[in-house]
C-alpha cells in the first residue's frame, strides 16, 4: 500500500486552471519539495492533499483511504495528515504555554521533546505578542506536531524568514523527519530551499506537472528554460551559435541547443580543445565569483572561488561534457 498517492488532480480557480492531472505518489518518509513560480498551484495541491479544498476530479489516498474535500466534510481535513499555511496564525496576547497545551494530545512526557525538536522549549513562558514571525511559525508548527501527524505538509515555509530564522527552521524540518518519523512535502520556490532538503522534486507550472525526479537531475537537466531558471543561473547556447564551440570535447553541431550551469565552465591556460573569450563582467556573490564571459557574440556566466580574471581580460574555456544537455 502506498503512503500518499495522488490521482489525476484538477481543479479550476477564477476559470484558470490551478491544478491539470496531477498525478504523483509519496513514500513514508520520502522527502518530496512541489517547486513553481508564484501561482502555479503549489498551494491549492497542498490543500487537496490535506482536505482542506475539493478537487474537481481525481482523488487523493492516504494510507489506502481516501481523503475526502470540504464539500464532503463539515470539518475539513484528513486525520494524519497537517497543514502549515503561509498566514499561520496565533491567538493574539496568550502565553505560548497554554497556545500548546489546548492542542496537546500527546502521552504525557513526549511534549517536551516536540518542543526541543521545534527550537521552542526556552519561548513556553512568553506571550504570543512578543514573538518574532520566525518563532511564531516554529509555535504554529508545533500547535500541529502535537496531534502526532504522519504527513506534515508545509507551503513556502520560508518565505517571509530572515536568514538567520530560515536556517533554524530547515534545522527543525530535519529533526521532524529524522527524531519524530513525519513524512514531509514542502512547496517553495526557492532552490536552495528544495535541492538541499529534497529526495524528489515535483516542478509544476500553471497547475501542470512539468518536471519530476531527484534534485541533480532536475537542476543539471531540466526539460525545458521554465525548470531551468527555477534553479539558479545557466548558460543556453542557440542552435545557430553551436558551431562556435564544436572545439571543445563533445560539442557536436546537430540543430540543438546547449544548455550547462556556469559551475560546468572550466577556465583554461592553454589553448588546446577550447575558445576564447572575453571577460566583461565579474560579481561577488558571497561564497563565489560570476564572471561574464563574451565568446564570438555569446554570452556566458562562469562561477569560480576567486576572482583570478579581470575585466577585459582574454580567456580561454572548455566545458564540462559531461554536464551539457541538448534541448
Amino acid at each position: 500500500m502506498e503512503f500518499l498517492q495522488v490521482k489525476n488532480i484538477s481543479r479550476q480557480e477564477n476559470g484558470n486552471p490551478a491544478a491539470r492531472e496531477i498525478h504523483f505518489v509519496q513514500q513514508r518518509y520520502q522527502k518530496i519539495a512541489i517547486a513553481g513560480e508564484t501561482g502555479s498551484g503549489k498551494s491549492t495541491l497542498l490543500k487537496i492533499i490535506a482536505g482542506l479544498a475539493q478537487a474537481e476530479s481525481g482523488e487523493v489516498r492516504f494510507e489506502g483511504i481516501r481523503v475526502e474535500g470540504p464539500a464532503e466534510k463539515l470539518i475539513p481535513g484528513h486525520p494524519g495528515i497537517a497543514y502549515l499555511s503561509q498566514q499561520y496564525e496565533l491567538p493574539n496576547n496568550m502565553w505560548v504555554e497554554e497556545v500548546l497545551n489546548y492542542a496537546d494530545e500527546l502521552p504525557p512526557g513526549e511534549a517536551a521533546i516536540l518542543y526541543a525538536t521545534c527550537r521552542i522549549d526556552h519561548l513556553l513562558k512568553r506571550r504570543t505578542s512578543q514573538l518574532s514571525g520566525g518563532e511564531k511559525q516554529r509555535i504554529a508548527l508545533a500547535r500541529l506536531l502535537t496531534r502526532s501527524p504522519k504527513l506534515l505538509l508545509l507551503d513556502e515555509p520560508f518565505s517571509n524568514l530572515d536568514l538567520i530564522h530560515k536556517r533554524i527552521l530547515k534545522a527543525v524540518i530535519k529533526d521532524i523527519g529524522d527524531k519524530l518519523g513525519t513524512t514531509c512535502m514542502l512547496a517553495s520556490h526557492d532552490p536552495l530551499d528544495t535541492l538541499s532538503w529534497a529526495d524528489e522534486i515535483i516542478v509544476i507550472r500553471e497547475g501542470q506537472i512539468i518536471q519530476q525526479g531527484p534534485p541533480a537531475t532536475v537542476y543539471s537537466r531540466p526539460l525545458n528554460e521554465y525548470v531551468a531558471g527555477l534553479f539558479g543561473a545557466y548558460n543556453l547556447i542557440p542552435a545557430s551559435s553551436v558551431a562556435v564551440f564544436e572545439k571543445l570535447p563533445g560539442i557536436k553541431q546537430n540543430g540543438k541547443s546547449l544548455f550547462f550551469r556556469p559551475e560546468e565552465i572550466k577556465i583554461m591556460k592553454k589553448k588546446e580543445h577550447t575558445v576564447t573569450g572575453i571577460v566583461i563582467s565579474i560579481s561577488f556573490m558571497g561564497g563565489y565569483y560570476e564572471a561574464g564571459i563574451r565568446v564570438d557574440g555569446v554570452d556566458l556566466t562562469a562561477r569560480m572561488i576567486q576572482p583570478e580574471l579581470a575585466i577585459g581580460e582574454e580567456v580561454e574555456i572548455s566545458l564540462n561534457e559531461n554536464k551539457v544537455w541538448e534541448w
